[in-house]
């Protein structure tokens, strides 16, 4: 057991019941043109934090521990896209639409896969999820179970959105969680600022977070 410098107290990693979730570093959300932009927001901030989440994925590999990739995407046929969702606000395109690389966030096109830099290797799992969450509709639970884990690291985006509602999903499921500070962003910092907040708030409610540097350290 490592113990971690973390907020609100330290964190005490099990490094053999520890996976990493890499949440939604995608093309269509980080790089220019994709459906973040789209919707108004300055992608620059999001691609700010690929270093250090490359870091943080490094130093699980080393380790060789659990890593999960995770894409908010849909079918093709938008089954699993419901109108509540697709529908909202008035951006320049929507979900399904074709974009500048390929149709925005539908499994299999460009725009839906993870950036280059954060690629997955052989062996680490990607899971496609249709919600926010990562647990929704998808197997990660099982298979998080299968491997014996119980404590969960995340780094990715948004830190308000989908970054939040897998940590208090995964809370809720009985996972210590940590989150990566300088390993998740926003368009919003001060959405950032306040979903850390709330998360490790009264006693680490939903769970912890510390820098990757002193994460990775504890896998050293």
């Amino acid at each position: 057991m490592a113990t971690i410098k973390a907020r609100p107290f330290d964190f005490n990693l099990e490094r053999k019941k520890t996976a990493l979730i890499v949440i939604d570093m995608q093309r269509d959300f980080v790089e220019p043109g994709g459906f973040g932009e789209t919707l108004g927001n300055d992608v620059t901030r999001l691609q700010a934090i690929i270093p250090a989440t490359a870091a943080l994925i490094a130093g699980f590999r080393k380790a060789g521990l659990t890593i999960v990739h995770t894409r908010e995407c849909h079918r093709p046929d938008l089954a699993d896209c419901p109108p509540a969702k697709k529908d909202r606000g008035n951006p320049k395109l929507r979900i399904g639409d074709p974009g500048p690389m390929g149709r925005i966030l539908i499994s299999g096109e460009p725009g839906a896969d993870i950036v280059p830099e954060l690629y997955p290797q052989e062996g680490e799992i990607v899971i496609d999820k249709p919600g926010k969450g990562a647990f929704y509709a998808t197997p990660l639970g099982d298979m998080l179970k299968e491997r014996g884990i119980t404590q969960l690291v995340f780094a990715g985006v948004t830190t308000e959105v989908c970054v939040q509602t897998t940590m208090r999903e995964a809370n809720d499921r009985g996972y210590e969680c940590l989150l990566a500070e300088d390993a998740t962003e926003s368009y919003f910092p001060e959405f950032k600022k306040a979903a850390i907040d709330m998360m490790t708030a009264q006693g680490a409610i939903v769970g912890w977070v510390a820098p990757v540097s002193s994460i990775v350290e504890a896998l050293s």
